[in-house]
């Protein structure tokens, strides 16, 4: 008497394909997505209409990262890295990313006082409205000033401007802005006291 042929059982380790593609795709999102217990996603970037790129909102680990670098622009990858329980690459990366997309900026910035400029003012500045654009190019060539910008109100354009002394002050009130043509009238007010100069900017 002849046995029937046995159907091969299928070993255990053995998963449908479906089954293994997914289990694949799971671990591979898991490791990409978390390091050192933190998830660490870069920023994402949303193409917009004519190839154009745009930075989404930061997540947790970017602000952390600016937090760190406003307190001292020159903390190594590897203690942030350290600090955050995530790799050194993960640092390096988000602050090149950061840098490239224009969101933050790491430089040396000297105050007013240790390059010589001891005295600075406000000055508002009325134009004729054809020049505007003009003007406020003009200005932001001059090397005192520091912030140029346009606005309603009582004034057309608002100059924050720094000098070495009253003498350098007055020369360029006299002798530059009284040369541009377009300018109508201007107020100026010099500061007294700095009660607070910072470039710093809270990050939520």
């Amino acid at each position: 008497m002849s046995t029937p042929p046995r159907t091969p059982r299928r070993s255990r380790s053995a998963a449908p394909a479906d089954e293994a593609q997914t289990t694949s795709g799971d671990s591979a999102v898991a490791e990409n997505q978390v390091t050192g217990g933190h998830v660490a996603l870069g920023p994402v970037v949303r193409t917009t209409p004519g190839g154009r790129t745009r930075a989404q909102v930061l997540d947790e680990i970017d602000r952390r990262v600016i937090k760190i670098l406003q307190a001292d622009g020159r903390r190594p990858n590897t203690e942030i890295a350290r600090d955050l329980h995530v790799s050194e690459t993960t640092i390096r990366k988000r602050v090149s990313q950061l840098v490239s997309q224009g969101l933050i900026n790491i430089v040396a910035v000297p105050t007013p006082r240790a390059v010589g400029l001891n005295l600075s003012a406000i000055i508002g500045i009325s134009v004729t409205l054809p020049k505007l654009k003009e003007i406020s190019e003009e200005l932001k060539r001059q090397k005192e000033v520091r912030y140029v910008g346009v606005s309603t109100g009582r004034y057309d354009i608002i100059v924050e401007a720094f000098f070495l002394d009253q003498q350098h002050f007055l020369d360029f009130i006299s002798s530059r802005l009284s040369s541009m043509e377009g300018i109508t009238g201007l107020e100026t007010s010099m500061i007294l006291d700095v009660v607070k100069f910072s470039y710093e900017w809270e990050i939520a």
